[in-house]
């Protein structure tokens, strides 16, 4: 588990990177990091995840300006959510899954998720933006973990598993797109922005049919409470955008860690007979 814990922060802080350096079209491998102020050089042990930021008492070493507290959280929230695709498939429990490849496959699938829902969503916060080559990457690892996971699955050796996940690949695309231009017709702008629509195809790549809606269902309730409280607080003007991909995003994972036949009991008994 700390092996977990460790390698997620330090992705974590991979992460931090692509967020900040991809909006802005620099490469996010070179050059090393590096102060956006002072253009100084990040040194080696300033450079550990959350230690780093804590010691240096989040300023910089060479001119001494804040370094933001998002840093430091996204690598802690990496950490932890890694740890989380660990538990989700029971890997911390007393027994494992007997069928020890496709445990290894869902556990690899999962951090990789994550992975990639991570910067989507900091991204989308800061620019309303969700980068077509993060989803793409996002939609391709889902088929190939779902084709991995049904290879080696006894119980899906027809085929069935992932045409069910391509299907709901191009299905979560085509709706939200249909959506998006449906309500701009109607009232003359769209609901949705096309990153969107294409989370929504890697949301069904990982995810599957059910998955799918499970997790659009749960994007629509929460994005909904959002804007509504930011109505009502004054935060959010008329027609005021806001970013629609975190919801999206935390709703996959949620899926992906409880399934949705989970959620769907709990909707179940939440509306009552």
């Amino acid at each position: 588990m700390s092996i977990l814990l460790l390698t997620g922060a330090c992705v974590g802080s991979f992460i931090n990177v692509v967020a900040w350096r991809l909006p802005r079209e620099e490469s996010v491998v070179w050059p090393g990091s590096h102060c956006p102020r002072c253009g100084c050089s990040v040194q080696w042990h300033d450079n550990i995840p959350v230690i780093g930021w804590l010691s240096l008492r989040g300023r910089c070493r060479s001119c001494n300006q804040p370094i933001a507290a998002r840093y430091p959280v996204v690598e802690a929230l990496s950490a932890g959510l890694w740890l989380s695709s660990a538990w989700a498939i029971g890997l911390g429990a007393d027994s494992i899954s007997a069928d020890l490849v496709t445990t290894l496959v869902n556990l690899f699938g999962g951090v990789l998720l994550i992975s990639l829902l991570i910067p989507l969503v900091l991204i989308d916060i800061d620019h309303l933006w969700l980068p077509e080559p993060i989803c793409r990457a996002g939609v391709i690892s889902g088929l190939l973990a779902t084709g991995l996971v049904a290879a080696f699955s006894d119980q899906q050796t027809d085929g069935s598993l992932l045409f069910n996940h391509l299907l709901a690949s191009a299905a979560g695309l085509l709706v939200l797109e249909a959506l998006s231009a449906l309500a701009e017709r109607l009232v003359g702008q769209p609901a949705l922005g096309l990153g969107d629509a294409k989370l929504a195809a890697m949301a069904g790549a990982w995810l599957g049919l059910a998955g799918l809606g499970v997790a659009m269902g749960i994007a629509v309730i929460s994005g909904a409470l959002f804007g509504v409280a930011g109505r009502i607080t004054g935060r959010l003007k008329p027609r005021e955008p806001f970013p629609f991909g975190p919801f999206i995003a935390v709703g996959i994972w949620l899926v992906w860690l409880m399934g949705p036949e989970w959620w769907w009991s709990q909707w179940v008994t939440l509306i009552g007979p």
